[in-house]
């Protein structure tokens, strides 16, 4: 599991965290949502080391993020952020071929290619290999970064808006993708806007609000219609679909 202990952040002198305490369990996808500015995307951001811990302690599978190596961090989890700017002469096989580094450190073999041509399949993008990042959609360009940090292969796998510029299709089907890789025995984080998409596939929910988690559990006991009101600041009617929340919040 990740564990979250005592956790606060600052930027600046403006409070983004505050004594955050809660878990990530394994083998489940959880998913993060909150209103803008909650710090869900900070949070990600801690556990995954893409910023430097302030205050509180993070393990990952028992891994003190800031003790562990790197290069044995990179073998446990994978982290997308939001901030995927990179070079745009890079070719979307080899960005995804990136995700591979941390088992082969420069020498690939067989097995790494292996990986990296299952990833392009399964985000329908083995046409596009080798097409320049600025060759195509967003939405295209999305869905390799997503294919990268798949090929990793890791016992965690954190998304930061990994739907954004995905259309329903493929927002679905990357759903679909990581519900799998969960079923396999791998734990995903993941923040996402789109609270139903939280409450047709994930297992287990955080929410927060100005930078506190106010409630966590099991989808059906987090997305009710009062804490969702209260969490967003506007009135959400929730219904059932095939046994899951249905979140109504459009009218």
């Amino acid at each position: 599991m990740i564990r979250i202990d005592g956790v606060s952040h600052r930027i600046g002198h403006a409070p983004i965290l505050h004594d955050i305490s809660t878990q990530l369990p394994q083998g489940r996808l959880t998913a993060l949502i909150g209103p803008n500015g909650a710090g869900k995307s900070t949070l990600l951001r801690l556990i995954g080391r893409l910023e430097p811990l302030q205050q509180g302690r993070i393990t990952v599978a028992g891994h003190d993020i800031a003790t562990t190596p790197t290069d044995r961090l990179a073998t446990v989890m994978a982290i997308l952020g939001q901030q995927t700017a990179i070079a745009s002469r890079l070719r979307l096989a080899e960005l995804v071929a990136f995700g591979r580094w941390p088992h082969h450190k420069g020498r690939p073999g067989p097995a790494d290619r292996a990986k990296v041509a299952q990833a392009l399949e399964a985000f329908a993008l083995a046409p596009l290999a080798h097409r320049f990042l600025d060759e195509v959609s967003g939405g295209q360009a999305q869905r390799a970064h997503i294919a990268m940090a798949v090929a990793q292969d890791t016992e965690w796998m954190l998304l930061d808006e990994p739907l954004n510029n995905l259309d329903m299709a493929h927002a679905r089907g990357l759903m679909r993708r990581l519900r799998l890789m969960v079923d396999e025995g791998r734990s995903v984080g993941m923040v996402v806007h789109e609270i139903n998409y939280a409450a047709a596939w994930a297992d287990h929910v955080i929410a927060m609000k100005g930078g506190r988690v106010v409630a966590q559990g099991p989808a059906d006991e987090v997305l009710t219609e009062s804490l969702l009101s209260d969490l967003y600041d506007t009135p959400i009617h929730v219904g059932q679909h095939q046994g899951r929340p249905l979140v109504l919040h459009h009218c």
